[in-house]
């Protein structure tokens, strides 16, 4: 009986060129994009607005429609132009803001039969006359975050 070589107890020590520690030579990664810098990385739209905190389909046109570099990010963040204090201030909002604001997840919006984006005036009329479920949520977000807070506080070594 023939058949390929048995390699029971036999230590294969396969190496390929160009791979390995010694092919990297002195070049530590660190953690970037090789050959660009750290600033010139451009982000997709719709990661871009999701660091402002804005929604993505109310942005200008401009902002939608290319990329954004992490040096151009940052100018927004500093400096930010009056269409973007505008969607900051009057909405509509993305889903993990209106969360926020209203003190509870974003799941909880979902169960709440919140699907889309809510303007700060829609906002501010379930905060002033809360429906039912908004109340209910509230509730679970105080529990978990107690639940949170005692299992941070075992954690916490004693002194």
């Amino acid at each position: 009986m023939s058949g390929p070589p048995s390699s029971a107890g036999a230590v294969s020590s396969l190496t390929v060129p160009g791979y390995g520690a010694a092919a990297r030579g002195p070049h530590v990664y660190a953690g970037r994009m090789a050959g660009t810098p750290f600033s010139q990385q451009v982000l997709k739209p719709m990661n871009a607005a999701k660091k402002l905190g804005v929604y993505l389909p109310a942005t200008p046109a401009e902002f939608q429609e290319k990329g954004i570099t992490r040096a151009e990010l940052e100018q927004l963040e500093t400096n930010p132009p009056q269409w973007l204090d505008d969607l900051r201030r009057n909405g509509p909002h993305p889903r993990p803001v209106v969360a926020g604001r209203l003190g509870i997840s974003i799941g909880g919006l979902a169960r709440g039969g919140v699907t889309e984006p809510l303007t700060t005036e829609q906002i501010d009329e379930l905060r002033e006359d809360p429906p039912e479920w908004l109340v209910r949520e509230r509730e679970t977000a105080a529990k978990v975050r107690a639940e949170e807070e005692r299992v941070a506080a075992e954690r916490k070594p004693t002194d």
